[in-house]
């Protein structure tokens, strides 16, 4: 970020005039916690936009005078464009970072009528939920909390005002909560039952309102940046026999600037707009069972790069060898690099899977007179899988240590240091109050249950409305597109060569390579949106898609080239 920070103030210097900064661009600044001045900000982004438009208005003098409009015009849109996208962006990291945010509300309310079911005290349940989640939800409840203490005012109220703009059923959720606070015991259960309710309500209707409205914008993306362009592309060598020039340059500039910065800017469009996303658990190189494989991703993509080049290089003309170089090189690289965290990821959710169970079996036995730490015992004894093993760990612990559940589980060296599963931990910071509760706490685990079934519920149903537009978009990116442009790239080289035959026309043996490069970052841009719309921005996961999905377009993009050309 120091870097970061010096080239701010470098292209800031070059506009030194006042500038007015939106509370749009204020409040994503404070959210990213980006130490930087918002006016200094918006005056690098115009300084920004002035380097790129001059650099480009420099090379009017070189080109020829029928150009030269073109020129000037192309660096007034740089100068304009570059300083929008700068200033536009934090306000968009921070949009999905709220959204994505938003995909543990229904978990933290649970965790937070649980607890009100044990107490009924909205601060208190309010800290405890903060207090057992790190995810940036929760530390912004932690923060109005802490903000309201000793003010008369409710952290719950406010911690749901800032959130209401981008889900308004979290609001509505946060008021039931308090006015069970303050309700007599006969009603509060209902009131807390519909606490739940609301939020589990409002991400299921707020993403089967989405799923509806984007199905238009994805079909116009799909046509218009896919199914047009790879169709046009067996028209080349007819517009060629009728006289019209058609150059490489004119081939890359559309196919491989073009259309991928219309589609990234549609893309962006799309996921901007997404109410609440689910990403996984934040795993990282650092995670204990995450094996650093990256220098090894590095060496076999490599390997794999200059074999695919050798081995292409006997079959396909001369664009193939760089295509399936870089193809194969990049997407082997991705897939070795991100597989290690993909497969805690697949644990993790094995893991969450028998959670319900496992809170069922110990709420039961709590409920009916056992103590938690019996209950534990027994509970892992009779679960199978990861679930069962993280308790039995727990209790090895327990007994080596002579401590108590919550440390056992959720200390420093807690069992659950490698499970790094909000939902996860904060079931079992639940247990660990119920092992102070005694008997009560039972029902409020037997519900936790019951909440949990409800939350996986909700989040399957969830993602089923984006399913039929993801698997679309997937298999564009990494089947039919590649499938399409492999074969109509293989047709105009036919034609083309009849053409030249004949007497008439021009060659297209070039066609190729710059279709190739369109392929291959339509892979990226399509499996970036698809995972982006259901897991939010997940390093790991989209590197996992989009190395699998390069493979695979790679491949086929090139046998689809082959076994037309035959035919052909």
């Amino acid at each position: 970020m120091n870097v970061s920070l010096r080239l701010i103030s470098v292209f800031a210097c070059l506009y030194p005039w006042h500038v007015d900064v939106s509370s749009e661009l204020r409040d994503a600044l404070a959210f990213l916690d980006w130490t930087v001045n918002p006016s200094l900000f918006v005056r690098s982004g115009y300084g920004a936009g002035a380097v790129v438009g001059g650099g480009t208005a420099l090379i009017t003098p070189l080109v020829s005078p029928q150009l030269r409009v073109g020129v000037v015009l192309l660096s007034v849109a740089l100068t304009l464009g570059v300083a929008h996208v700068i200033h536009v962006t934090p306000c968009l990291i921070a949009t999905a970072r709220r959204t994505s945010a938003l995909g543990a509300a229904p978990d933290l309310i649970a965790r937070a009528v649980l607890r009100m079911r044990l107490t009924p005290a909205p601060e208190r349940a309010a800290t405890f939920v903060a207090r057992t989640s790190d995810s940036a939800l929760a530390r912004s409840l932690e923060t109005h909390v802490r903000a309201t203490r000793n003010s008369g005012q409710s952290g719950l109220i406010a911690f749901g005002d800032t959130w209401s703009d981008l889900f308004p059923s979290l609001r509505r959720s946060v008021t039931l909560l308090v006015v069970a606070g303050r309700t007599p015991s006969a009603d509060r259960h209902r009131l807390l039952n519909r606490s739940l309710s609301v939020v589990l309500d409002g991400v299921s209707e707020t993403l089967q309102t989405f799923g509806a409205r984007i199905r238009g914008p994805v079909t116009a993306l799909y046509a218009f940046g896919v199914l047009l362009p790879t169709a046009l592309v067996a028209l080349l060598p007819a517009a060629g026999a009728a006289g019209i020039v058609v150059t490489p340059g004119v081939v890359i500039v559309l196919y491989n600037i073009c259309l991928p910065l219309s589609l990234t800017a549609a893309s962006i469009w799309v996921l901007v707009r997404r109410p609440v996303a689910f990403p996984p658990p934040e795993v990282t190189y650092t995670h204990p069972k995450v094996a650093d494989k990256r220098v090894f991703a590095l060496l076999c993509g490599g390997i794999v790069a200059v074999a695919s080049w050798f081995g292409t290089a006997l079959f396909i003309p001369q664009w193939g060898p760089p295509v399936a170089a870089a193809g194969f090189g990049t997407g082997t690289v991705l897939l070795l690099a991100t597989r290690p965290i993909v497969s805690v990821y697949d644990r993790i959710r094995t893991v969450e899977a028998s959670l319900s169970d496992a809170l069922e079996l110990v709420g039961r036995r709590v409920a009916n007179g056992h103590a938690v730490e019996t209950a534990i015992e027994k509970a892992a004894n009779e679960l199978n899988g990861p679930m069962g093993t993280v308790l039995a760990d727990g209790v090895r612990q327990q007994r080596q240590l002579q401590i108590g559940v919550h440390e056992a589980f959720l200390g420093r060296h807690g069992v659950l240091e490698n499970v790094p599963s909000p939902r996860v931990r904060g079931s079992v910071a639940l247990l660990s109050l119920a092992a102070r509760e005694g008997r009560p706490a039972g029902a409020a685990l037997l519900s936790l249950a019951e909440h949990v079934d409800d939350l996986q519920q909700i989040e399957r149903e969830a993602r089923q409305q984006l399913l039929s537009v993801c698997r679309t978009l997937t298999n564009t990116a990494t089947l039919f597109g590649p499938m399409v442009a492999g074969s109509t790239v293989a047709l105009a080289d036919g034609i083309s060569s009849g053409t030249a035959l004949l007497g008439g026309g021009q060659s297209f043996s070039w066609l190729g390579g710059p279709v190739g490069i369109y392929v291959l970052l339509l892979a990226v841009i399509l499996t970036v949106l698809s995972v982006g719309l259901v897991r939010g921005f997940d390093h790991a996961l989209i590197g996992y898609r989009v190395g699998r999905g390069l493979l695979s377009a790679t491949g086929i993009y090139l046998c689809s080239y082959l076994c037309v050309g035959t035919i052909v």
